[in-house]
């Protein structure tokens, strides 16, 4: 990958973390009362940026001489959706499940919206229990502790996460180094 191109890149996925932190970050009781503004803009804010980085990529493929049916396999083009048609049956199920209602009528004749309530359902049972999924939890400390450390504000960690989130994510805050300009 040609120098240029990878650092559009890296830039690209620290953007697009930060925006994940984000998501996380309002997903917490003290922002209930904006979350759902606030988890949709940065949510999107993450897909649209690994668009670009996708794009990117892509265009770079297609200036090298791929072929077009190459390109669209490695695209995954058919795993796409656009938000702009707004939540699937499969995404309603999905959020019956985790609400513990019935799947929506005709599901059971539908693969895709009877697996996804039924990994709704899952999900459900799951929250029933203590957080206890360590890469789940280290990484949502190291999201936290890269933002709180890039911003200089690892203190507020305490304010708005569970005790044992925050203490990993302060203990990941100290390890990172101040970032220095690449040499020339």
């Amino acid at each position: 990958m040609p120098e240029p191109l990878r650092r559009a890149i890296h830039l690209l996925v620290s953007e697009a973390v930060q925006h994940c932190q984000e998501v996380l970050r309002y997903t917490e009781p003290d922002q209930a009362h904006d979350w759902e503004r606030m988890t949709l803009y940065r949510a999107t804010d993450a897909a649209d940026t690994m668009g670009m980085a996708a794009m990117l990529i892509a265009a770079y493929c297609q200036y090298t001489g791929m072929s077009k049916d190459r390109l669209e396999s490695y695209l995954q083009l058919s795993q796409q959706h656009s938000r702009a048609a707004g939540p699937t049956d499969a995404d309603r199920a999905h959020v019956a499940g985790l609400l513990g209602k019935e799947a929506p009528a005709g599901a059971e004749h539908q693969g895709l919206v009877r697996m996804r309530h039924g990994r709704g359902e899952r999900q459900a049972e799951k929250a029933q229990w203590p957080e206890d999924d360590p890469q789940k939890l280290f990484t949502e400390a190291c999201l936290h502790g890269l933002r709180a450390k890039l911003c200089d504000d690892v203190d507020a960690l305490d304010s708005y996460l569970p005790p044992h989130v925050a203490e990993l994510a302060r203990k990941v805050a100290g390890v990172l180094e101040e970032p220095q300009p690449a040499p020339a």
